[in-house]
């Protein structure tokens, strides 16, 4: 259960960040005397259609995660999915938020909205949360702050931008879908979402986005990170025809008990612990 306000003598001394999506739970735990993550874990499932089914894996993952039946002081639920869109804050208006959703994904008049301040880089995320997991989890432990996984994702990809007066392209895998971002000192160019099943959907997908934004792939610096290693099929197709692509860990200045890949997999939830 969530301990926010606590005393000092109730404190914990421990964060927890829970990262939901329809293929995958994973978590972090910080300590925060030692500002030291202390556990990282994934758990990953076949793809759900339906989120409701999704309390049966995370009653699972709870049952066989000691870790997690514990108090925190603060907890960070982040919800993983596609339906979501990045608005300008000068355009930005709290009535009409599934206005902005409407052109990108199908919205019912049931579907409860929420937005994220994408702090310092003048952008608003307006996404449509999984409800049912939000209200399982304020049961399991009753109060906790969320936000979606991508707000965190384009937020540190953008700060990482600073003073870089070329386009880049930062591109996350996950399972089965991958976001491209394209940015430019701090602004942002492109971000997209695309589902594949092969290496050939993504370096489809992937030299699209190139040719759409008059990019080359003999020069554009792309980054690959999430679920990718050098030996993956997903990186050797990239590497065969994008001659700058590299694996993105080499911002990577947190602590030496992560490994490589364990941040490559975990970027989102290390960088909400922060």
């Amino acid at each position: 259960m969530s301990s926010a306000n606590a005393t000092i003598l109730e404190k914990k001394y421990k964060n927890l960040v829970l990262q939901v999506s329809l293929t995958e739970v994973s978590f972090c735990i910080k300590d925060t005397l030692k500002d030291k993550i202390e556990t990282i874990r994934s758990f990953s499932f076949d793809k759900i259609s339906n989120p409701k089914e999704i309390e049966e894996s995370l009653i699972k993952v709870f049952n066989e995660t000691p870790e997690l039946n514990t108090s925190f002081d603060e907890i960070t639920v982040l919800h993983n999915n596609n339906l979501l869109t990045f608005v300008p804050s000068v355009l930005f208006d709290v009535q009409y938020l599934a206005s902005y959703l409407q052109y990108n994904t199908k919205v019912f008049d049931s579907d409860f909205f929420a937005y994220d301040l994408v702090t310092n880089n003048d952008m608003v995320t307006v996404y449509i949360p999984y409800v049912n997991i939000n209200n399982f989890l304020i049961d399991r432990f009753g109060s906790f702050n969320y936000k979606h996984s991508f707000t965190i994702l384009v937020k540190k990809v953008l700060e990482f931008s600073k003073n870089i007066d070329q386009t880049q392209l930062y591109v996350h895998i996950q399972t089965d879908n991958f976001q491209i971002i394209a940015v430019k000192n701090q602004k942002l160019l492109l971000f997209n979402t695309f589902d594949y099943k092969t290496e050939e959907d993504f370096i489809y997908y992937l030299l699209f986005v190139i040719e759409q934004l008059n990019l080359n792939p003999e020069t554009v610096l792309t980054k690959l990170f999430g679920t990718v290693s050098k030996e993956s099929n997903l990186y050797q197709s990239a590497y065969k025809y994008i001659r700058n692509v590299s694996l993105f860990y080499d911002n990577n200045n947190i602590e030496n008990n992560i490994s490589q890949q364990e941040y490559l997999q975990n970027f989102i939830p290390i960088h909400t612990c922060e």
